[in-house]
């Protein structure tokens, strides 16, 4: 290895520079050498001989521990014309220096540095725990430029641009269908819950995801932006994003500060005139009512919840758009879910078995899986995967020959077959109770397909969606919250009761168009009080947006309903739900304890001081000392 390749892979760069250092812990950097400046004064105090250094020691505590809450709570009263906490206690330190309480003063400074940067952490480790659970959707399209196939980011996709979607990829933009034919799961879009075959010419969705053939399509519609910077955007609201007992503490704290600030001074002036005290007592008396009257430890009891609570959710796969949200969501009085992608799965299994003849079930199911063995369409893997579970033997079938849109034609035990859904128009040796058979199925919601032997049906399988492994237990969670639950779904009256009855819901609205949805929304509203909804796709997303809480699908929902929810179910686990009205009924637990404990502290401080005598030290542990506690119990809900 010469001279050029040695420098080439040495890396001069230290792993961590000091200004990534600086940059992730300066608070927890201010705060340290806060410390160390109020202990060396401490120790400069008692040595004689270094006694001079004291001044300049809790100087530059103060002004390390004191500069960036003192700019922070100048600026708020300059630009905003307002105080806030920070300036008090600024102020407190030095009226408590400026009568020479010069360690009382740092302590002040000190612990309520301390706080702050432990409410900063909170707020990093909350981010930290939602960007972890975002699992990105793919951001590219392979573009054909020519005869080359080229990678964009999706929202340089133009209209007019011919993209190539290869089997099992998600369908990156809208368009019309050139080239190729394969099955579009589209249930997130439209609601159907049975793959739909997709021929040149037909329309397609962003988002919808691929089957088994690759696809030439023409996009007809640009991206405004990827999923990446929906999420992106959507963690920020939820951080920006106050609830409503914040926005209050925060209106309440303003005026509260003036009150503080004006009764302070009233305290400095009036006791030297009326009570005969010292003008140093009156003062220091003022100073410890202006740290243990301040508001901290109230500021403090919502937002480290809210972020706690926010993070929870995050590494257990809930998405919460804001604390507004999370509040609300412990309110919620009734549940109402969609059913196709939402309460089932999305994916077909065969449900019923019917032969004609002198064929069994065995023999029918044995045909159409031979013939269907090969393909990799979602509903020939239904009939393949129903045959194995019988432990049937199958034999690949010859000559095969896919018909989009119709079926497959082969031979299987020298016999020509046909499987597809179209079969019937040509047959005629269908009787009047088998084709009413049919249509019940068909009335159940559930797809039926027909096999051809020798050009004469010999029977047929129905196809349907199943409900969600856990969509039973997950409804009894809510039930025994005492949550009503409801289910809304376009299907027809009879596939919702069945599904509604594999799922323990009583109560169902079928055929519903989506502004009927959102009729049913309001009507609930009404009655019971606050509804939560839960939905995937966009025929969903006016009721998600209609109910007090709505919550989308996130691994299978459409970026409309992601866009309108408020809550967003990142592993498509409805047992989550359960989970995130636990959360929002502990975070306003949380909060109500955290908020009695700090008005009693600061009423129990003030009394003390006033009647009791307490010093400014004492004061300082006292009411930063509630503020780190409010904040600790916040952190509870990390767990």
């Amino acid at each position: 290895m010469n001279k050029t390749e040695i420098l080439k892979n040495y890396d001069h760069k230290p792993k961590f520079s000091f200004s990534e250092i600086w940059e992730k812990h300066n608070s927890a950097i201010v705060t340290f050498f806060c410390l160390i400046f109020i202990l060396l004064a401490w120790v400069a105090e008692g040595n004689s001989s270094l006694h001079f250094l004291r001044i300049p020691f809790y100087l530059l505590a103060y002004i390390i521990g004191g500069y960036q809450k003192a700019y922070e709570g100048l600026e708020t009263l300059i630009k905003e014309k307002d105080l806030d906490v920070d300036l008090l206690m600024v102020v407190a330190a030095i009226g408590a220096a400026s009568i020479g309480y010069w360690m009382d003063g740092a302590i002040l400074i000190f612990i309520f540095t301390l706080s702050g940067t432990l409410e900063g952490y909170t707020m990093e480790r909350s981010n930290k725990d939602i960007s972890s659970i975002l699992k990105l959707r793919p951001e590219e399209a392979l573009v054909l430029v020519g005869e080359l196939e080229q990678k964009v980011k999706v929202e340089e996709l133009k209209i007019g641009d011919r993209v190539i979607v290869k089997p099992g990829d998600r369908i990156p933009a809208d368009g019309i269908i050139t080239e190729g034919y394969s099955a579009i799961n589209q249930a997130s879009i439209t609601g159907e819950s049975i793959p739909v075959d997709k021929i040149p010419s037909n329309e397609v969705f962003a988002g919808t995801i691929n089957g088994q053939g690759s696809l030439l399509i023409e996009v007809t519609k640009t991206s405004e932006a990827t999923l990446l910077a929906k999420i992106i955007r959507l963690v920020q609201e939820a951080q920006s994003e106050m609830p409503p007992s914040q926005l209050f503490v925060e209106r309440f704290e303003s005026i509260y500060a003036k009150t503080i600030v004006v009764s302070a001074i009233l305290l400095m002036i009036l006791p030297p005139l009326l009570l005969g005290w010292t003008w140093d007592k009156t003062i220091y008396k003022a100073m410890i009512f202006l740290v243990v009257a301040s508001p901290c430890a109230l500021v403090s009891s919502i937002m480290p919840v809210i972020l706690s609570a926010i993070s929870n959710g995050a590494r257990n796969g809930i998405l919460f758009k804001g604390g507004v949200h999370l509040e609300h969501i412990g309110q919620v009085k009734v549940i109402a879910f969609d059913k196709t992608g939402t309460l089932t799965q999305g994916k077909p299994i065969v449900t019923d078995i019917i032969p004609f003849q002198e064929y069994s079930q065995e023999a029918l199911l044995t045909i159409s899986a031979s013939l269907e063995l090969l393909s990799e369409h979602p509903i020939a893997k239904s009939i393949v995967n129903a045959a194995r579970e019988k432990n049937l033997t199958l034999e690949r079938a010859s000559n095969l020959q896919a018909i989009p849109g119709f079926g497959v034609h082969g031979i299987v035990h020298d016999k020509v077959c046909e499987i597809g859904k179209e079969l019937l128009k040509d047959s005629h040796n269908i009787s009047k109770e088998q084709i009413k058979i049919i249509q019940m199925l068909e009335e159940e919601g559930k797809t039926v397909i027909f096999t051809k032997l020798d050009q004469e049906i010999i029977g047929f399988l129905a196809i349907q969606d199943t409900p969600r492994p856990q969509a039973k237990e997950s409804i009894q969670l809510l039930k025994n919250k005492g949550m009503k639950v409801v289910m809304l779904t376009g299907d027809s009256t009879n596939t919702a009761k069945s599904i509604a009855k594999s799922c323990g819901i009583d109560e169902i609205y079928s055929e519903l168009l989506p502004e009927d949805k959102v009729k049913v929304i309001k009507e609930l509203s009404q009655k019971y009080g606050k509804v939560a909804m839960v939905g995937d796709g966009v025929n969903d997303a006016p009721a998600l947006a209609t109910a007090s809480v709505g919550i989308a699908m996130g691994a299978a929902g459409t970026d409309v309903a992601l866009e309108t929810a408020n809550i967003i179910l990142m592993s498509d686990d409805i047992s989550k739900v359960a989970y995130a009205i636990s959360l929002g009924q502990k975070t306003s637990g949380v909060i109500k304890q955290n908020l009695t404990f700090a008005l009693i502290v600061i009423v129990s401080l003030i009394t003390a001081n006033f009647f009791n005598g307490i010093n400014l030290p004492s004061g300082v542990v006292g009411h930063e000392g509630s503020t780190f506690l409010v904040i600790l119990s916040g952190l509870r809900l990390l767990r």
